[in-house]
């Protein structure tokens, strides 16, 4: 998440007069925090806000509804309790609940002190975690806030557990040893904050800092290595966009928690993301959260969607353009790797697979193009619904349908103008809109695409891929690059998950077990006489089978049992390789055209 262009100067400003005014008391800012953590052993944090200045009449605070980075909503109320509010004087408020959100309080003084206990306990990028490993905190899922303070100056005291050699990193101002600030709530919102005994390793890009914070249970040596590989990524982004972002401070944070506690996950921040996994630096880690979640800095925190402009903390946020913010991100991540060298092209090109086969063959395509496919994040983006669903039928995640495309424009680029790259399109749309925080609309990337590449491919492009959900011809842009683009060659495709014999999950639409009638939940009995058991597996018995053989089963649907024929088919996936895998001598030209797509910058 990027501030409001609006509000640039205000925070320029504010920047500057922090510089000129230690503030010396959490009295004298319109907003002032502090959170402690006594029993954080269950979980817990003690919080006061104390909102000064505060108008005659009704005062309403609430907790957010929505996080930064996130398009769902996420009921972040529901962890908080132990409410109490009080005047200037200790005098208790009464208060009143219009929704489950939020509280109202009246006949104040002008000074609305709020304490309330909050329950955290799932570290990931959406909400926050307090234990005796760390304080994880997300700022929607920790702190209220009052809409009527949006443009307020904030400051807010961290009580570290000093008996646990807590650090604090943040992307917030550093006002002293323990107290930070941010000069309103949009930047305070989109500061995750990390207290806990964790490492910090940090290089110099040109003027500016990078810094990679650490909560982790590895060793120095460990960290040291994984640190090379992150500076490698942080390096071959600045050259796809020619610069690094200007960070507010001069500093970008990467705050990683790769703890047993944690949830993996990744969400890019304006001048900082968070990283959590349950792997350890030993295991990996999270490298490929590094590279997606670090492009974010330059597309969707500073090039970025008018459609999330201004962020709402009280309902959804819905975009169109997720498909690039998202989804050309998703694409740089794993190419960036195998540009630093983090991944071998072998790796690279396997990995192509699983995205390709995924927007390729499914049947949501003929539902929603990329736009629409973006519209639907309110419902997935770590959304939940109790009722069953239809997604694996009408939905493509834009991450995936992103990447896929930003491939396919990548080569398209390369191949047919040869001097011309996605990267270049990308530094354009940086220049345009991304420097100078212009948000930008769907029109806006379409016209600069007809100004780099010009009208006939841009429309092209834009009309067959983006407005429309065609598939661009892959085969052709693999090969100009010695991938070849094959079938499977796999003897049956059923079209439909079984775990334990039951059907789990919609069968793939038009699929052999979709049109024999199948559904989820079916539970299959015996397949061509057999009976499914331990050891003899529904998957067991498929694999004996060919594409052109019968499948006669024996299923149990509400109580009843039900013989079903199905026709298995041919397994409609592909595979990716490179020429040379698979025997291939590559042409001179093939060579050049993917080493200037592959190859370090």
């Amino acid at each position: 998440m990027r501030i409001q262009f609006k509000h640039l100067l205000v925070i320029s400003l504010f920047f500057f007069l922090a510089s000129c005014s230690e503030k010396n008391s959490i009295e004298e800012s319109a907003v002032a925090y502090e959170i402690s953590f006594a029993n954080a052993v269950h979980h817990e944090a003690e919080i006061q806000v104390i909102f000064s200045d505060v108008k005659p009449g009704k005062f309403a605070f609430r907790m957010s509804r929505t996080s930064p980075g996130r398009y769902a909503l996420h009921e972040f109320a529901k962890n908080v309790y132990n409410v109490k509010v009080t005047n200037s004087l200790g005098e208790k408020l009464v208060i009143t609940r219009p929704d489950p959100y939020q509280w109202v309080v009246d006949g104040h003084d002008g000074t609305v002190h709020v304490s309330y206990t909050l329950f955290a306990n799932r570290g990931d990028g959406t909400y926050s975690q307090v234990d005796e490993t760390h304080a994880h905190l997300n700022i929607p899922a920790t702190f209220m806030y009052a809409p009527s303070k949006s443009e307020s100056p904030i400051e807010v005291t961290f009580n570290t557990r000093k008996d646990l050699n807590w650090k604090i990193a943040t992307q917030l101002k550093k006002e002293t040893e323990n107290k930070y600030s941010a000069p309103n709530l949009q930047y305070f919102m989109d500061s995750p904050t990390e207290l806990s005994n964790h490492q910090i390793r940090s290089f110099e890009v040109g003027s500016q800092k990078i810094n990679f914070a650490l909560h982790h249970n590895g060793t120095d040596a460990e960290l040291d290595d994984y640190f090379e590989d992150v500076k490698a990524i942080v390096l071959q982004e600045k050259a796809v966009f020619g610069e690094l972002p200007t960070f507010d401070f001069g500093e970008y944070t990467f705050l990683g928690c790769y703890i047993a506690n944690a949830s993996g996950d990744g969400m890019e921040h304006r001048n900082s993301t968070i990283l959590t996994s349950t792997n350890s630096l030993a295991e990996g880690g999270a490298i490929g959260t590094v590279s997606h979640e670090f492009f974010h800095a330059w597309n969707v925190e500073r090039i970025r969607p008018q459609s999330l402009e201004p962020f709402n903390f009280e309902q959804a946020n819905m975009s169109g353009e997720l498909w690039f913010a998202e989804g050309f991100t998703s694409y740089y991540t794993d190419l960036i790797l195998c540009r630093a060298e983090v991944k071998t092209v072998e790796e690279y090109v396997g990995g192509l697979n699983k995205a390709f086969n995924y927007v390729w063959n499914s049947p949501g395509r003929k539902f929603f193009n990329p736009i629409e496919m973006s519209y639907q994040a309110p419902f997935v983006d770590a959304a939940k619904s109790v009722d069953p669903v239809n997604r694996g039928n009408t939905f493509i995640s834009y991450y995936s349908y992103g990447s896929v495309l930003g491939l396919a424009l990548d080569l398209s680029l390369r191949n047919n103008y040869q001097q011309l790259n996605l990267d270049d399109y990308m530094k354009l749309v940086w220049k345009k809109y991304g420097k100078n925080e212009i948000p930008y609309t769907l029109a806006n990337l379409h016209e600069s695409l007809n100004e780099y590449a010009g009208k006939e491919f841009a429309d092209n492009f834009f009309n067959n891929y983006i407005y429309d959900s065609k598939m661009p011809k892959y085969f052709d842009l693999l090969a100009d690059v010695g991938l070849n683009l094959s079938r499977v060659n796999k003897t049956s495709f059923f079209g439909a998950k079984v775990t334990d014999g039951v059907i789990d999950g919609e069968p793939t639409m038009n699929s052999p077990a979709y049109k024999a009638g199948l559904d989820s939940g079916d539970k299959i009995i015996a397949v061509n006489g057999k009976k499914l058991n331990e050891k003899i597996t529904f998957d067991s018995l498929q694999e004996k089978l060919t594409r052109t053989d019968q499948m006669i089963l024996v299923i149990n649907r509400f109580g009843n049992e039900k013989i079903v024929k199905v026709s298995l088919g041919k397994d409609p996936k592909y595979t990716i390789k490179t020429y040379e895998s698979k025997g291939t001598e590559l042409t001179e030209y093939m060579i050049k055209t993917r080493n200037s797509w592959l190859n370090k910058k």
